[in-house]
């Protein structure tokens, strides 16, 4: 696939040398190493997305804190700011089948500059000192909203940025370090920063990185046209997507997660069930992510993406069977290893997306990607439900666990066999 702005650049090419194999019939085969994330950090526009991203990231974490602690202390209701938290997801779902499409009607520089500058508003109006909680929860609703079409615009750029399958991995690899390191970061300082300097301040920073997000992609970020015509049906992606059996299996594969984040939702029973007290609660929660940034490294150092593609079945199934391990009634050490390799294994979800904004035409990637997303975050936040209530229905967090894990690795094995079958044959770029 060749970028608007031409082909791949040397600045890409200069992470990924050469090297040689031997084939199963011992003929030699030339392929490619795996990229250094420096070829990716060479691109100037992605440096612009990736920093864009990464310190609004930042930024919506000390907003998530400071409205959880400002509702608590106005209403002392800890349902409130439960809802506060659930709105953080809500409203992504919906925008996420619908506004993304935004992304593939207008140029797509212009659709995540506009939403960053439309969510510092709303933050920035968050951040009035005695703003009314109906209006806090309004305005919330609406900054969500407007990180959906923000969200596919980005996703469907960095797949036009790089036009080389390998750096663009790689991309997206740097991407789920970065993200789930700030998301860490974020909670860990979050509650300490809020408290010092005040929940207005801390939604005014919040404001200020999306501000900061448009300008750097306004002045950074090539300017392209819009990716689609405009004459698709609004809904027309979903129907083109299902219609693609590699990316419906694509689909399925990422669904699995759904299974694999039941344990965050059990955090606090775990603990409790392992008698390690309230303290283990953060250990438990951080477990996952911890694995996750430490195994999206390994795959991206060490294997290639054709490898990569090749196993994904395998991969997904993986953090199911650390889930299931739980059946052998772990202590909280070894809870916390199993939690850690679930969240490592479940890196492979990494190549799942990218493979997904590959194969899917360039001129409906952005509502295609608004579609992966919302499936995705539908299938975790069922996942966490359906486990809530099984453990009620057990009385056993651990259980439970190994319980979905079991499960997961069931529907895993149907899923990995059709990856086998259909994910072998990559279907030809595609630019419209």
């Amino acid at each position: 696939m060749t970028p608007p702005d031409g082909a791949v650049t040397r600045e890409a090419q200069c992470g990924a040398d050469r090297i040689h194999s031997i084939g199963g019939g011992g003929d030699e085969v030339t392929t490619r190493a795996t990229p250094r994330f420096r070829a990716v950090l060479a691109n100037r526009e992605f440096r612009a997305l990736w920093f864009a991203e990464t310190q609004s990231m930042l930024g919506d974490q000390l907003t998530i804190v400071a409205l959880a602690i400002l509702i608590f202390d106005r209403t002392g209701s800890p349902l409130l700011a439960a809802v506060v938290y659930s709105l953080t997801f809500l409203p992504a779902l919906a925008g996420g089948l619908g506004l993304a499409q935004l992304a593939d009607r207008f140029p797509r520089r212009a659709v995540l500059a506009t939403g960053s500058l439309a969510q510092a508003v709303l933050i920035g109006l968050m951040a009035v000192p005695g703003m009314p909680m109906g209006w806090l929860f309004v305005l919330f609703v609406f900054a969500r909203l407007a990180n959906a079409p923000c969200n596919a615009a980005q996703n469907a750029l960095g797949r036009e940025i790089f036009a080389d399958d390998d750096v663009y991995l790689q991309s997206q690899d740097l991407r789920g370090i970065t993200n789930n390191t700030a998301m860490l970061a974020g909670l860990a300082v979050g509650g300490v920063l809020v408290t010092g300097i005040g929940t207005s301040w801390a939604l005014a920073i919040d404001a200020l990185t999306f501000l900061v997000a448009a300008v750097a992609v306004r002045l950074l970020v090539l300017r392209r046209p819009a990716a689609g015509d405009g004459s698709a049906p609004w809904f027309g992606a979903v129907r083109q997507v299902f219609g693609d059996e590699r990316l419906r299996v694509l689909l399925y594969l990422s669904w699995l997660v759904g299974l694999a984040v039941i344990p965050e939702g059990l955090a606090a029973p775990l603990a409790a069930q392992l008698g390690a007290g309230d303290q283990a609660v953060g250990w438990l929660l951080a477990a996952d992510p911890l694995g996750f940034v430490a195994g999206t490294f390994v795959l991206s150092r060490f294997v290639s993406t054709e490898h990569r593609r090749r196993l994904l079945g395998v991969l997904a199934a993986l953090p199911l069977a650390a889930l299931a391990a739980f059946a052998l009634r772990p202590n909280l050490a070894v809870a916390l290893v199993l939690l850690a390799l679930a969240g490592a294994t479940g890196a492979y979800v990494i190549t799942v997306s990218a493979t997904f904004i590959t194969w899917v035409p360039n001129g409906i990637r952005g509502s295609a990607g608004g579609l992966y997303r919302t499936g995705l975050r539908v299938a975790q936040g069922v996942g966490v439900g359906i486990g809530g209530l099984v453990a009620q229905w057990l009385g056993s967090a651990d259980a439970t666990i190994a319980l979905a894990g079991a499960v997961g690795l069931l529907l895993a094995v149907p899923v990995a066999v059709s990856w086998r079958r259909v994910g072998g044959a990559e279907p030809e770029p595609q630019l419209s």
